[in-house]
């Protein structure tokens, strides 16, 4: 790739499954020069994210043949709109590739908050962590000394709201994860009391195990089996943040089945809530006057895996369904 050229990554057909390498192209063209009411940006930092994977099956947000959407940050190069001046630092969606074209209010700036590294907007105070905080404090609404269950823990949601919960002063923490090593980082690193292998046996049991007192609130990424354990451990009262369904992305035929304990909703009268970050940009001010004084404080570590180099945005994305990940993953431009 030169200075003069654009690569973008399209998606070329749909999965039956998981998705592979051969399911994307990366395409080559002339860096566009931007029309009145546009600028062009230098792509430095993506988000992959799990929704991705749901996003690969429809044409919502991922047309085949076309560039893919994604949460990036990147410089203004050139502007023809003077909301946007070279140099600028800006967020964006178009991404899956090196450079876009953006409208001004598809582009907002990137928050000077000294000594805050760049990652931290795509991670604790992107979208990611504002799903883990929106589900907290708004569907959730957990209370100091409340006992929190979160599955997926050790991914980029999972892991912004565990430091979340710390910092509101959640009672017991509790977490799923893919490994050992996840479950170890959890425990060690992330602030959680306890921590299982979902492969390690049923998940009701492993959760009723990490959480013998019961439950208040949950934030579930997963589904399936999960939300069914988390169902079944709530007290009376409890509330349930549903943010996703990981389980059911890569279904070959069917989806998991629903939770066989729904009824305990009822006689446990809990609140199920599912939601979308994106109906709640009202509260991405509030995430900042939260976040950014414990992050600069250290209250509030960054949890992120970072690959280096667009040309691995694929393997990034298929590394992070795997759960290769810890944190949030992102991949960074090579110089």
């Amino acid at each position: 790739m030169t200075h003069d050229t654009m690569i973008t990554v399209h998606q070329t057909a749909r999965p039956d499954g998981f998705p592979t390498p051969g399911h994307f192209a990366f395409v080559e063209a002339p860096v566009p020069t931007p029309e009145p009411g546009t600028a062009l940006v230098e792509n430095l930092l993506w988000s992959v994210d799990p929704y991705h994977r749901e996003a690969m099956d429809g044409d919502v947000l991922w047309t085949l043949g076309s560039p893919m959407e994604g949460r990036t940050l990147g410089r203004v190069l050139d502007s023809r709109t003077p909301a946007l001046s070279p140099g600028d630092l800006v967020l964006h969606r178009n991404g899956w590739r090196t450079h876009s074209l953006v409208a001004a209010d598809e582009a907002r700036a990137v928050p000077d908050f000294e000594g805050v590294p760049l990652t931290g907007h795509l991670s604790v105070l992107g979208g990611t962590g504002l799903s883990a905080y929106v589900g907290l404090t708004r569907i959730a609404r957990l209370q100091p000394g409340e006992d929190l269950f979160v599955s997926a823990a050790a991914g980029g949601v999972g892991t912004a709201a565990g430091r979340f919960a710390r910092l509101l002063g959640a009672g017991r923490l509790v977490g799923s994860a893919g490994s050992a090593r996840k479950v170890a980082y959890l425990t060690e690193e992330a602030g959680f009391d306890a921590a299982f292998d979902y492969h390690d046996g049923p998940v009701k049991e492993l959760l009723a195990k990490a959480a013998p007192t019961g439950l208040d609130a949950v934030l579930d990424g997963v589904g399936g089996d999960h939300l069914e354990a988390a169902i079944a451990s709530l007290r009376e009262h409890g509330r349930i943040a549903w943010v996703g369904a990981v389980a059911q992305y890569h279904a070959l035929s069917a989806p998991p089945p629903a939770p066989r304990n729904l009824f305990d909703l009822v006689e446990k009268s809990i609140r199920l809530e599912g939601f979308l970050v994106s109906n709640h940009a009202d509260a991405q001010q509030e995430l900042y006057d939260f976040a950014v004084p414990h992050l600069r404080s250290g209250r509030l570590p960054l949890d992120v895996t970072v690959v280096e180099g667009f040309a691995h945005i694929v393997d990034a994305f298929l590394g992070m369904l795997r759960g290769e990940n810890i944190g949030k993953m992102l991949v960074s431009r090579s110089n």
